[in-house]
């Protein structure tokens, strides 16, 4: 009967790793052929956008050179010769004569300028001198460059164009005249690229304040400015295809550069395809093969379902509760009737749930105690007592008159008050690397080297006292918005040797640092309060020695320091922004 009872169970068991084979097969099977297709057809999308990005360039160059060509042409009109040649040039027949061209030659903007770049007609009553800089920047060029045509990007009237200048001789090589033809790059030249290539074009460009504004789109005004984002961040890490979604459909996307005349910033022109347009012929394959791998799989689960149902529904389960554990739910728990192999492992399934619940429970609380950092070393090198001698950069900060302060504040909005001000505070501190060591009622002590090192910890310290300053600043200004008074605070730094490790009882114990150079960081925060020194921050002739890039500081002399037999030389912090002078001058070295 037991070996039986043994011959079912591994039938059973054989029967469902079939199935899971099979499923296994199956589904890699249609993923392969599904991912092969998606590749391939991102690989064609990618070779369309390079063939449209040259397509463009292409219809660029030969707008150009049509323009250039229409110049030519109109520089050998004789009544326009015969009007510019006179004393006193009648603008109104020049610009009637430039506005019958503009038809002809296919260009909207046609503009006649002196041999000094000054404009002298213009087809076009919206470029007048104070906004034709561009056809001005193209005609010094020339000149410069010796060229009898130039041409370039610019903006006429808050417009992408593509401009082209060319001389008027009379007689040659005498320039009498400048020719300024001018193409505007708009939705309809957008889209008659995308007529061509069946690409999506987005001109986008970006303004002195970093801000994105779509010139011209073939997409919708929302997808469009999806682009602008996409170019702005494509600006900060060049790459030139990249793979976006719009409307929640991906598109893959070249992006290009377009240089601006008079050091302008430059305008992306962004040519993109979607993925479901290049897949739709692939997916009549995908289909075929998707509805063949269910139909074997609906037959196999027919076959396999009344032998495996006894242990499929644990597995099931087993499983949903592996996910629910891989999400963090350590609530939940598993229930089987089981005495089987089955049941004690859905037994061990809960007692795991119980102690991770209970693990992450621990390194919540400790992450919140203490610095992450100390937290993470306390994990790594276990919990015991004792220290190591090390250089650490100490930094010393406390609020003042708070006490006063807080007196005309219920308890509850002091503590308040003070929570906004040291999150702020710690934040800027771990921003720089450093580790909040502890908080002594408004006053915050702060690590730099220890219980990581780094070879610019000292500037890492100067830097979080500056970011310090100016974060008060801010938060002072939304106080007094508030109606509540401004706070003020001191800071004091110093570098020295000290003990960090591990120090208290047996059972309760606490990660800091302790030596005369810590004292000394605070007695410097406590010399801010002196008025005579007229500073917020006060550093020690041992932290500006150990930066390497010394800021601007202000000597204040030699002082002598409660609990030091020496004197001690000091500096107050320069505003940031401030060079400093070479380090042998400030203190003379």
């Amino acid at each position: 009967m037991r070996s039986w009872l043994r011959f079912r169970r591994f039938r059973t068991r054989l029967l469902v790793l079939l199935l899971g084979l099979l499923v296994a097969v199956l589904g890699s099977n249609y993923y392969l052929v599904k991912q092969a297709n998606r590749d391939n057809a991102i690989a064609h999308i990618e070779a369309n956008l390079e063939v449209g990005a040259r397509i463009y360039d292409s219809a660029v160059r030969q707008r150009i050179e049509s323009l250039a060509a229409s110049a030519k042409v109109m520089s050998g009109d004789y009544a326009i010769r015969q009007v510019l040649l006179q004393d006193q040039p009648d603008t109104q027949t020049l610009s009637s004569n430039l506005l019958s061209y503009t038809q002809r030659v296919h260009a909207p903007v046609i503009a006649l300028f002196d041999p000094s770049a000054q404009l002298v007609a213009n087809s076009e009553h919206g470029v007048e001198n104070e906004n034709s800089g561009p056809f001005g920047y193209l005609i010094r060029q020339a000149g410069t460059e010796g060229q009898e045509e130039m041409h370039g990007f610019a903006y006429l009237r808050n417009e992408l164009h593509v401009l082209v200048v060319a001389p008027l001789y009379a007689p040659y090589p005498e320039i009498a005249a400048w020719f300024g033809l001018a193409f505007p790059l708009d939705e309809k030249f957008a889209r008659a690229i995308k007529d061509t290539t069946r690409l999506e074009l987005t001109f986008v460009t970006t303004d002195d304040r970093g801000r994105t504004r779509v010139l011209t789109s073939t997409l919708p005004a929302a997808d469009a400015q999806q682009v602008a984002e996409a170019a702005a961040e494509n600006m900060k890490r060049p790459t030139r295809l990249r793979m976006l979604s719009l409307s929640g459909e991906p598109y893959v996307t070249l992006f290009k550069t377009q240089e601006l005349l008079g050091g302008d910033s430059p305008v992306t022109v962004a040519l993109q395809r979607p993925l479901r347009t290049e897949l739709a012929a692939a997916r009549e394959l995908e289909n075929p093969i998707l509805l063949i791998s269910l139909a074997a799989l609906g037959v196999a689960v027919l076959v396999a379902i009344g032998i495996a149902r006894g242990i499929s529904q644990p597995v099931q389960s087993l499983a949903a509760h592996t996910r629910h554990v891989a999400a963090g739910d350590y609530a939940a728990r598993l229930i089987l009737d089981r005495a089987d192999e089955l049941g004690q492992l859905a037994t061990a399934f809960n007692e795991m749930s119980a102690g991770l619940a209970e693990r992450d429970q621990v390194r919540d609380l400790l992450g919140k105690v203490v610095s992450s950092k100390i937290a993470a070393q306390l994990l790594k090198a276990g919990v015991q007592l004792g220290g190591e001698e090390r250089e650490v950069t100490i930094l010393f900060s406390d609020l003042r008159d708070f006490t006063s302060w807080s007196e005309k504040l219920p308890p509850g909005e002091v503590l308040a008050l003070l929570n906004r001000y040291l999150d702020r505070m710690s934040g800027i501190v771990e921003r720089h690397g450093g580790v909040v060591d502890k908080y002594i009622g408004d006053a915050i002590m702060a690590l730099y080297g220890a219980p990581i090192s780094a070879a610019d910890d000292a500037d890492r310290a100067i830097a979080t006292a500056r970011e310090m300053d100016a974060a008060l600043i801010e938060l002072n200004r939304e106080l007094v918005a508030e109606g509540r008074a401004p706070l003020a605070f001191g800071v004091g730094i110093n570098t020295a040797r000290v003990v960090a490790g591990n120090m208290g009882s047996k059972t309760r114990l606490n990660y800091t640092v302790i030596g005369d150079g810590v004292n000394l960081a605070s007695r410097l925060e406590g010399l801010t309060k002196d008025p005579a020194y007229q500073t917020r921050i006060i550093i020690s002739e041992a932290t500006l020695k150990a930066a390497h890039h010394p800021p601007a500081a202000r000597a204040l002399g030699e002082v002598k320091v409660k609990g030091k037999a020496e004197l001690v030389r000091i500096f107050a912090l320069s505003p940031k922004g401030e060079s400093q002078p070479p380090y042998g001058t400030e203190l003379g070295s």
